[in-house]
């Protein structure tokens, strides 16, 4: 090996992919390995991780295991929402939030250990790798990065768990067989990915979600909640002012109870194929419907249409790893500014899988009812100037009409 590495900090979850990764790690490198397990929310409990990285010899000062929920949803989930981002018109972008979170983190937790190196566990096909490591190169520059996946010749689960059985590695049971599928879960989503849904014309079977009622079997009444917001963030759930997490958290219970936020995609990767995914965001597409639902009363025409261009783009970076990117930054800042005034309270209806917005109101309305009503408007607008309006904008459609029909 060149370059030797005498420490590197493992994103480890404690499953039998980072466990291995983790022996691995120490055998080829000959290096000390620091451990960096995330509480994003996923569901799972984290201290077995702290006993599996103990038993591979992990000293017990180097295994952090953070609750980053708040960082995670305040930080990062909130400003990608006051964006309304969605990847290719859909995905709200769920694993992709995550990394940058976690790259951060790790490189953080580096710099505490005086370690030279990161490593990961994503593989070399997907979009993961390469956020992670624009994430760990972003903030810096020098670091070395290992991805056994791209290095390693245990190419397949068969060949991991004889890797595992010989370094007295535990193997759960139902890690013994070809997994259907994988997954990766937080607390704004879990997405679920291969095996059983690489046939895109199949639909997802009802085993592989675990976020979500099925609509059909979701109760037969609506539920009315009201969301409030300030300056673009969701503040409190009916009324009750909760932080982030706590907002985020209570949101999910109620679209897994309705049904809501369930997703078949075929998507673009980064690296250049197509994929699909099945992503459910139970919560996440509540808050997302709620937001558009105060803009629309908050923006004015000019701004919420610029944003509304500007959202793909963003999405589109966010995707591909970009989070530390200037060009993000900026358009971060433009968005930022736009939601100054996006303050208020908005109702929607949650039933069967559908999410409807069903009033909303705010201190800085820019909906007149004077002006806009079909009664009297006791001239609050004159009709009569829609005349001069329509003929300057018709006289280019009229002199192009004239020419043609020369």
């Amino acid at each position: 090996m060149s370059d030797k590495i005498n420490r590197v900090v493992l994103a480890y979850s404690g499953g039998l992919d980072t466990s291995v990764i983790l022996k691995w790690l120490q055998q080829e490198y000959q290096c000390e390995v620091v451990t960096f397990t995330a509480d994003l929310g996923q569901g799972e409990e984290l201290e077995p991780a702290r006993k599996k990285a103990e038993m591979a010899g992990v000293k017990p000062e180097h295994i952090f295991i953070d609750d980053l929920r708040e960082e995670f949803v305040k930080d990062f989930v909130f400003p990608m929402m006051r964006a309304n981002a969605l990847y290719e018109g859909l995905y709200l972008l769920g694993t992709s939030i995550a990394r940058p979170l976690i790259a951060k983190r790790q490189i953080e937790i580096a710099k505490m250990v005086n370690a030279d190196a990161v490593s990961h566990g994503a593989t070399g096909k997907g979009n993961d790798q390469v956020r992670f490591e624009l994430g760990y190169y972003a903030l810096n520059p020098d670091i070395k990065v290992i991805a056994p996946w791209r290095e390693w010749d245990l190419t397949s689960r068969t060949r991991l768990i004889e890797f595992a059985e010989k370094h007295q590695i535990p193997v759960a049971k139902d890690k013994r067989g070809e997994s259907p599928f994988s997954t990766d879960a937080n607390l704004l989503h879990t997405s679920s990915e291969g095996k059983v849904l690489e046939d895109p014309w199949e639909e997802v079977p009802d085993y592989v979600y675990s976020r979500t009622v099925n609509p059909e079997d979701a109760p037969d009444a609506p539920e009315t909640i009201t969301i409030d917001f300030e300056r673009g963030d969701g503040v409190a759930l009916n009324g009750q002012a909760m932080s982030p997490a706590t907002l985020l958290t209570a949101l999910n219970e109620l679209g897994r109870k309705h049904g809501i936020g369930r997703l078949d995609l075929v998507e673009n990767r980064f690296v250049g194929m197509k994929s699909r995914g099945m992503y459910e965001t139970p919560g996440g597409t509540i808050y997302h419907l709620a937001h558009r639902g105060i803009e629309q009363i908050t923006l004015d025409r000019g701004a919420a249409h610029l944003k509304d261009e500007l959202a793909p783009r963003y999405a589109e970076l966010i995707y591909n790893g970009f989070w530390f990117a200037p060009e993000r930054e900026m358009l971060q800042a433009a968005i930022d500014h736009s939601q100054e005034k996006v303050t208020g309270t908005v109702r929607l209806k949650l039933y069967k899988g559908s999410v409807i917005v069903t009033g909303r109101k705010s201190p800085y309305s820019l909906y007149s009812e004077k002006v806009v009503t079909f009664e009297d408007d006791q001239g609050a607008y004159d009709q009569r100037d829609a005349a001069g309006f329509i003929k300057l904008n018709a006289l280019r459609l009229r002199l192009l009409g004239r020419r043609d029909r020369l």
